[in-house]
């Protein structure tokens, strides 16, 4: 049984409306769940609408269904096994399917005759551009998607592929891009057609590689909230091909949206957006491209114990505590809520700094947080949190290290300088945790491991907040 255009157009209306109420709603810690259902539902009758509308047959209903059970048992599996620390990179992978359908519909409309048989010339030139804009969208979309989850997931170094000349190389791909662009709209033989649209998506692909392998580590937020907007702009490019209006809608939103998002990273991180994405910073090179060294820090480490840990915490009357990607390693967020409740309980004062690009994607601690139960009204960004620390007694940092790096404000050759942190050696004591005193995500090395009033504890982090929860409770 199929549904009229009219139905289905209302259908689409409602499926944007909620859409739009998904994503006002995931702006809030508090409303995030009821956006969340607001997208389920506004995908259910999205796909709904599509499947039984009058583009699809019912012949096409089997293999719709078998694609998307597929589908469902490799997300549902995927949902079960990946960890919280995996969710950067598996954000990441579901960039790249985005961007392959594009390329793939793409692709289907150019070698598909009944699609521009109907159309007249001047309609026939415009599919052909948002055929090809598509295809380069989606190309430059699927590459670096993989090239960002490789470098989030560890397979891939988080130094940058600095190629010399490497912004004329991009110049050069952007001329042959426009230079095949108007020989595939102008041209009317095939095979030329086939060949630039072949040389198009070589170069895509090769532009995303390259844009991302040359974005250092720390600004690897910033990318994977940039290819949520590339993503978006591949979906509005598929709905043009396939001339869904509901696909548009909702890439031009994912699209805009991402593209904010990548907008207000970089305002947090002093960074200009055009800048990361020609190559980031946190490297050597990017240092010696600023015509300076970065010091080496100086002075003596002082550990501390967890025993030690505890009683400073405990006669503590104001708490900062600062997580990072070493909490969502460890798995620890969760001990921290009962170290945080017991605090709170003994009459502390504690409260969480959020840095915005703290973990390995925008709003990931903010996630681990929630997940593990901590109130939304102890959770501060850094801004409002900042002129805070002078007053506290203890700033604890769990597994972060370049966010909270001091020497992005005392040293101009630093890699980072300029890049606004939380500001935790201004406590009247610093407990940073980790491992070892190797440098964090950027490649930088911290002097706020050898400051007088800061203190390292070494270790897993889920051992070692255990055993202070087991002396705070002692």
């Amino acid at each position: 049984m199929t549904i009229g255009t009219s139905l289905a157009t209302v259908a689409y209306l409602g499926a944007t409306i909620l859409f739009i109420l998904c994503l006002g709603g995931l702006s809030n810690q508090e409303t995030s769940r009821r956006g969340n259902a607001y997208g389920i539902v506004g995908m259910a009758i999205a796909v709904l609408a599509t499947v039984f509308g009058t583009q699809v047959t019912p012949a096409g209903w089997p293999w719709i269904g078998g694609a998307m059970a597929v589908g469902a048992v490799i997300g549902l599996y995927a949902a079960r096994i990946v960890q919280m620390t995996q969710m950067p990179e598996l954000v990441a992978l579901m960039h790249s399917l985005v961007g392959l359908a594009a390329v793939l519909v793409g692709y289907a409309n150019f070698v598909d005759p009944a699609v521009a048989a109907t159309m007249t010339p001047a309609e026939k030139g415009i599919h052909e551009i948002e055929m090809y804009v598509g295809v380069l969208i989606g190309a430059i979309t699927f590459s670096g998607s993989l090239i960002a989850f490789g470098k989030l997931s560890g397979k891939i170094g988080g130094k940058p592929m600095l190629l010399p000349g490497r912004h004329w190389i991009n110049l050069a791909g952007l001329v042959i891009v426009i230079v095949f662009g108007w020989r595939f709209v102008a041209v009317h033989d095939a095979g030329a057609a086939t060949t630039a649209m072949i040389v198009m998506t070589i170069v895509a692909l090769l532009f995303g590689i390259h844009m991302v392998m040359a974005i250092g580590g720390a600004d690897m937020p910033v990318v994977v909230s940039m290819l949520n907007s590339y993503s978006g702009w591949a979906a509005a490019a598929t709905g043009f091909m396939l001339s869904n209006d509901l696909l548009i809608v909702v890439g031009a939103l994912v699209g805009s949206s991402g593209a904010i998002l990548s907008y207000i990273m970089c305002t947090a991180m002093n960074r200009r957006f055009l800048a990361v994405i020609a190559g980031g910073f946190g490297t050597d090179s990017s240092a010696a491209a600023k015509g300076g060294t970065a010091a080496a820090p100086a002075g003596e480490v002082h550990p501390i114990t967890a025993p030690e840990t505890a009683e400073l915490l405990k006669e503590a009357k104001d708490v900062i505590i600062v997580p990072g990607y070493g909490m969502a390693v460890a798995q620890a967020q969760h001990t921290v809520y009962e170290i945080t409740k017991a605090l709170r309980e003994g009459g502390t004062k504690v409260r969480f700094a959020i840095h915005p690009v703290a973990g390995r994607m925008p709003g990931h601690m903010n996630v681990l947080l929630a997940e593990a139960k901590v109130p939304y009204d102890i959770v501060f960004e850094m801004d409002e949190i900042n002129p805070d620390f002078p007053a506290a007694d203890v700033a604890m940092v769990i597994g972060a290290n370049d966010i909270v790096n001091p020497a992005a404000q005392d040293d101009p050759t630093s890699p980072i300088a300029g890049m606004p942190v939380l500001e935790v050696w201004k406590a009247k004591h610093s407990i940073v945790m980790k491992r070892s005193m190797a440098s964090g995500y950027a490649g930088v090395d911290n002097p706020l491991f050898y400051k007088d009033n800061n203190r390292m504890l070494f270790g897993d982090a889920k051992k070692m907040l255990d055993e202070v929860l087991a002396a705070l409770k002692a």
